[in-house]
């Protein structure tokens, strides 16, 4: 089994780690094959580089039979961006805190990896939001796994976001910006916002505005056949669009066009570590805090 392995730069702390991990990886039969940033990190951070590393080609021409990603749910994240459409699977393990999408802990990457080599594990396919419009800025790179979101820049006035679904009007939100989420990026940027929580293999999107002028204006959750027709007006020349964790200016009275992406992430899903346990742990879902401990499921 071959392995693409990604990863953000850390702390000196990190790099004990990250060099643990993959020569863990080997010893199980995993074959790592690191990305260029990820090696060039570890190069000269160790002064050496005795694993494989990836040619600047397209992922389909790299023999991988799925990538890992190293650290927390932005690291998860690039990993995906780096994947696009190739259909290559992707897991997580989690560096980082929260990691609700690097679901595999540190301690449990020897059992993760042994479940790997025998195909103790399943795919689960996520769904993605693109941007139809504003090629010249963002390119193949045009799709999220959380979500897409717009926020004001260069001033504390709010913008407004004309939205229609499909030909239909919704509404206008003046606010400081709008997340139109995935379920996989409603546990992400939406739930700090108020959105509801999704199950990841639901058939919709969330639409959050980001600290409305409008109290009564609530998240929103549509059927993802929809396309949603972002129309901006804001007082400064610029606002911000971000596509998860990229982030680029576009023009302040613009048209953002999302909807749901024609392709799928597959996500690697180990045994024991399915989305209802990872929300009770990480939201604190059925723990007695009088007592600390977990209650009994019924």
């Amino acid at each position: 089994m071959r392995a693409g392995v990604n990863g953000r730069a850390m702390d000196v702390a990190g790099v004990t780690t990250v060099v643990g991990v993959i020569t863990r990886m080997r010893e199980a039969g995993v074959e790592p094959c690191l990305t260029p940033g990820l090696a060039a990190w570890l190069l000269e951070t160790t002064g050496s580089m005795p694993w494989t590393v990836m040619s600047e080609g397209p992922i389909e021409d790299q023999d991988l039979d799925l990538f890992i990603g190293l650290g927390g749910d932005g690291s998860l994240l690039d990993t995906v961006g780096l994947v696009g459409r190739s259909e290559v699977p992707v897991l997580g393990i989690n560096l980082g805190r929260l990691g609700f999408l690097s679901n595999v802990r540190l301690e449990d990457v020897d059992v993760a990896l042994n479940a790997l080599k025998s195909g103790q594990y399943s795919l689960q396919d996520r769904s993605l939001v693109e941007v139809t419009d504003h090629f010249e800025l963002l390119g193949k790179q045009n799709f999220a796994l959380n979500e897409v979101s717009i926020h004001k820049r260069d001033s504390a006035s709010m913008i407004a976001v004309h939205v229609h679904l499909g030909s239909n009007y919704l509404n206008t939100y003046w606010a400081d910006g709008l997340i139109i989420s995935t379920p996989t990026g409603s546990t992400a940027y939406s739930l700090s916002c108020g959105g509801p929580v999704l199950y990841p293999t639901s058939d919709a999107l969330v639409i959050t505005p980001i600290s409305p002028h409008n109290l009564n204006v609530r998240p929103f959750v549509v059927p993802d056949h929809f396309t949603l027709r972002l129309d901006l007006e804001a007082r400064s020349d610029m606002c911000l669009l971000n596509l998860d964790s990229r982030s680029t200016s576009i023009d302040g009275h613009s048209r953002v066009t999302v909807r749901r992406a024609d392709f799928t992430v597959k996500m690697v899903q180990l045994e024991d570590h399915d989305f209802l346990p990872t929300l009770r742990e990480k939201l604190n879902w059925g723990l007695d805090m009088r007592s600390g401990r977990p209650e009994k499921a019924g």
